[in-house]
């Protein structure tokens, strides 16, 4: 027990007590309860000063060891050779250190070899610490320039870790990375910005900018030229030969259209246009469509055809239109009609020919009738309203074949001046222009036109069909002695029902038939006598409106 207490109170050996067993040496048994203890190698430390005695707060630090520099390729040098000098570096060289002093040796201490061999017990010594190599100071002159090395070999032990060589080594993939990244990430905000800005372009350019301001898109100016038989190049050319005619005179003014009819300042409108000037003390006023202005002198008229020629003195560069033939005119045709409605000067209106052989009549406001006019017609559906009277009615060739006189109103129950205050409803009438030139030709030549005639009264009450003759007794014969129809044979209280093969109706459409031809012209009548049907031939006459 005694044994047991006094290997109880033995010190457990430290580590660096333990002994070292060689390679190839089988282990050695430890002593004994009966052995006797092996002395210490060392005596003890009074200060226990590592490795020999036990760490303290005041123990230095070991010493700092630095391997010696190996070749590039890690390779140990072979004795005697010099090794590589290292590349100069920005490097300060350190201030001189005074020389220290070697530390005073450990009592005890036995310097071991390179190699310790075995001690006591099996059982190494423990090395001594390498003495701490000085640092020498740099060379004050710059060193040889390095030889060429391997880019590639790469020395752990270099300083700083560079490269031989090279210095401290560059991450020249990052870079090449980070660049590549910056390119891509510049042309992406290039293209997003792109977008916007074409965007915020576009919706200013609709909306009209942040303001509100709205702009409309508009296409270019074309050519101003066109077809010469479509619509705008007939009125080109027609317009410039169309005038607006101003009348004053008899406490009345009046708005009407014209034509030029030659380069003599000849203009042909309708009767009822200058009628107010006739009386004396009026006068007329023509614009020409390039806006000059001139005074006109009426040159002659004629209430039966409804028709009349003014004239104009001392102005040049006239355009005359150039008359069609309406014989000639077939329903269906284009046509334009072109005047001043409403003082309106210029209006171009288009239709076509609705009807031929209208019979109309005009005026009326003299009580003896004796300003009716009588005309068998062109109706058209070109709008025509008061202030076109007087006016072209043009071909697809820019030729009058007709002149603008009435139309027929809403609510009117005869057809009326187109002179009057009703609007068009599509029912226009227009003078034919082969019976106007004759007219315009008479009316200038001699100042008065004259009318053909069959020499007969008829009964304009009669309501029966066909146009019926005067009875005697009235206050003017009923046929004419010696006249057309004196010659042919009729009588009193004949019916006629046809002219030249084509019924008529009424007296009106007799006058209308019988206008529509040129004095001396032969004509067949088919007559009602006592209800036998009968034929007769007659030439017509001649009169003179007064």
């Amino acid at each position: 027990m005694d044994e047991g207490k006094a290997r109880a109170s033995a010190p457990k050996p430290h580590w660096w007590h333990r002994r070292r067993t060689p390679e190839g040496v089988p282990p050695q048994p430890l002593a004994g309860p009966g052995d006797t203890p092996a002395a210490p190698l060392h005596a003890p430390d009074p200060y226990s000063t590592p490795p020999y005695g036990r760490p303290g707060p005041w123990a230095p630090a070991p010493p700092v060891q630095r391997p010696t520099l190996t070749p590039p390729q890690g390779t140990p040098l072979v004795p005697g050779a010099t090794p590589p000098p290292t590349p100069p570096a920005a490097y300060a060289p350190p201030p001189a250190e005074p020389a220290t002093q070697p530390l005073p040796p450990v009592p005890g201490d036995v310097p071991s070899a390179a190699h310790p061999q075995d001690g006591p017990g099996g059982f190494a010594e423990p090395e001594a610490p390498a003495a701490h190599p000085r640092p020498q100071p740099y060379p004050a002159t710059p060193p040889d320039p390095a030889p060429p090395v391997d880019p590639w070999a790469y020395d752990p032990w270099a300083a700083g870790g560079a490269l031989p060589g090279y210095g401290k080594p560059e991450p020249v993939k990052q870079v090449t990375v980070a660049r590549s990244r910056i390119v891509g990430g510049a042309v992406v905000v290039a293209l997003v910005a792109g977008g916007i800005g074409g965007g915020i372009g576009m919706y200013l350019e609709r909306d009209g900018g942040v303001a509100g301001r709205v702009t409309l898109p508009q296409a270019g100016a074309g050519s101003a030229d066109r077809a010469p038989g479509s619509v705008a190049g007939i009125a080109a050319r027609a317009l410039p030969g169309v005038v607006t005619i101003h009348v004053r005179g008899g406490g009345d003014q009046s708005t009407g259209t014209g034509f030029v009819l030659d380069k003599k300042g000849h203009i042909l409108t309708n009767n009822h246009v200058v009628q107010s000037a006739a009386s004396g003390g009026g006068s007329i006023s023509v614009t020409f469509n390039g806006g000059q202005t001139a005074k006109a002198e009426l040159v002659g008229r004629d209430g039966g055809y409804d028709l009349a020629v003014i004239k104009v003195s001392g102005v040049s560069g006239l355009s005359p239109l150039a008359l069609g033939n309406s014989d000639s005119v077939r329903v269906g045709d284009s046509v334009i009609a072109i005047g001043a409605p409403f003082d309106l000067a210029g209006t171009v209106t288009t239709g076509i020919i609705s009807a031929k052989d209208r019979p109309i009549t005009a005026g009326g406001r003299k009580q003896d009738g004796a300003d009716i006019s009588y005309v068998d017609a062109l109706q058209t559906d070109a709008p025509i309203n008061p202030g076109n009277s007087g006016g072209p009615l043009v071909d697809s060739q820019a030729r009058v074949i007709g002149i603008n006189s009435a139309i027929r109103s809403a609510g009117d129950s005869e057809s009326g001046g187109a002179g009057g205050q009703g609007g068009s409803i599509g029912l226009g009438f227009a003078i034919p222009v082969n019976s106007a030139r004759r007219v315009a030709e008479e009316l200038i030549n001699t100042g008065k036109a004259t009318h053909p005639v069959i020499g007969v009264s008829l009964d304009m009450a009669y309501a029966g069909d066909g146009a019926r003759v005067n009875t005697d007794g009235s206050r003017t014969p009923a046929v004419t002695p010696g006249g057309p129809a004196d010659k042919a044979g009729i009588r009193p209280k004949d019916v006629i029902r046809k002219v030249d093969g084509v019924p008529v109706h009424a007296a009106q459409e007799l006058i209308v038939k019988i206008r529509g031809h040129r004095p001396g012209d032969s004509l067949a009548l088919t007559l009602d006598r006592d209800g036998r049907e009968e034929t007769v031939r007659l030439t017509l006459g001649s009169a003179t409106s007064g």
